[in-house]
């Protein structure tokens, strides 16, 4: 069961390769007065400008730039590859953004912009507005991950203090024509929100993002500049023009997942909110469905209140396995991983786990409930034996999960 778990887990990941979703969208670029500019941002930025550089027209000019996390990067000729930090951005992520800006101010109306976005997208190109630092954006964001926002509330405030996001992008690509492909790691597929849209419109207003702090109570927490940016209405700004193409997503996986299951179902494709809150949702979904394959796929999130190591697939997974002990279901897996390869800050995935797996921590000399308590998931899934590791994927499309009966074959 396992190896099936882990199976159905490769499909969707094999299911969201960049380079194959990118290729039919390039096949007939047509040759330009001026250059190609090839701006590819993400956790499947190497993969993806590979395949554009391969599609370009025979002798086409052009310029790129490539911006990933540290296990993705690779040289590419021609291409300008630098590695930035994700989740928590980096100074060389800032140097990225730096540069991008540079280059799209050379475009002129001659020259068309290919934008590749994919996941990771927001962290790993911050471009801080003036007068609020790297450091004061990176506490922006540890701020939101512990009041547990999701990802659209997440880059609504993202896009406030950036050069590049909400639009960004395609602005300073002004007049040259900008055509975006991307790689979506959001829920519900919203292009203003996939790496904050930096192509696209903004998700809301500076008011509306103010507003968000307010009600969250966070409002006080934040830098001070931060503070005094919001405090100020966003200054009037061209429309974004642009041409953006969706090229694979979350929905794209679970349909592979159940393509390679026999006796598949798709509960559901947007198992969002609190962890808890979807650990007791796929156990009622199991309880109500006791001869299928369970597939779900979306993006939860934790309330931080330890200072623990760990992530949200790793979390839930333990949520499962504590309600399951209870329900005495039998024998079963149950996976949930990151498609990208990382969960949180670890080198986990996610988790794999089964009827076994608490006992199996609590013959470890560990408390599962002390640990999660501590939000210290990967250390009591590590005890057991059930951390998920596949290394970097080279793609993002968020998080999937399976629950496997015993029964069927």
């Amino acid at each position: 069961m396992r190896q099936r778990a882990v199976a159905l887990f490769q499909a969707a990941v094999k299911a969201a390769d960049p380079a194959l979703a990118l290729r039919p969208h390039l096949a007939e670029l047509p040759t330009i007065a001026g250059r190609y500019v090839l701006i590819s941002i993400g956790k499947a930025a190497c993969a993806m400008m590979e395949e554009a550089i391969a599609n370009l027209p025979k002798d086409a000019r052009f310029e790129a730039i490539a911006v990933t996390n540290t296990e993705n990067a690779r040289d590419i000729k021609r291409c300008v590859v630098m590695a930035a930090g994700h989740p928590v951005p980096d100074e060389n992520g800032q140097a990225a953004g730096l540069a991008v800006i540079d280059l799209l101010k050379t475009t002129n109306v001659d020259d068309v912009v290919l934008a590749l976005i994919s996941g990771g997208g927001s962290a790993l190109l911050p471009a801080p507005i003036e007068g609020v630092s790297l450091a004061d954006k990176a506490e922006v964001s540890r701020i939101l991950l512990g009041a547990g926002v999701d990802i659209t509330e997440m880059n609504m405030v993202r896009q406030q203090l950036s050069r590049l996001k909400g639009g960004g992008m395609a602005r300073l690509a002004s007049p040259a024509k900008l055509h975006g492909y991307i790689l979506s790691d959001v829920i519900g597929d919203d292009l203003r929100v996939i790496a904050s849209g930096p192509t696209v419109a903004p998700i809301a207003s500076r008011s509306a993002a103010r507003e968000l702090l307010t009600n969250l109570n966070v409002i006080d927490q934040m830098p001070t500049s931060v503070q005094d940016a919001l405090k100020v209405n966003e200054p009037e700004t061209a429309p974004v023009h642009s041409q953006n193409t969706l090229i694979g997503s979350n929905s794209h996986s679970l349909h592979a997942m159940l393509a390679a299951s026999s006796d598949g179902v798709i509960v559901s494709d947007s198992l969002t909110g609190d962890v808890e809150e979807a650990a007791n949702f796929i156990l009622q979904s199991a309880l109500q469905n006791p001869s299928k394959t369970l597939i779900f796929g979306g993006e939860t999130t934790v309330t931080i209140l330890g200072n623990g190591k760990g992530g949200r697939n790793q979390e839930l997974a333990l949520r499962v396995a504590m309600l399951a002990e209870k329900a005495d279901l039998g024998e079963w897996v149950f996976l949930s991983g990151g498609t990208d390869g990382r969960d949180g800050p670890t080198d986990a995935a996610g988790g794999i786990i089964d009827k076994h797996t608490v006992q199996r921590i609590r013959d470890a000399g560990e408390s599962l409930e002390a640990l999660l308590a501590n939000n210290d998931s990967y250390v009591a899934l590590q005890a057991a034996g059930d951390l998920l590791i596949t290394g970097a994927t080279g793609t993002n499309v968020a998080d999937v999960q399976v629950f496997l009966w015993a029964t069927k074959e």
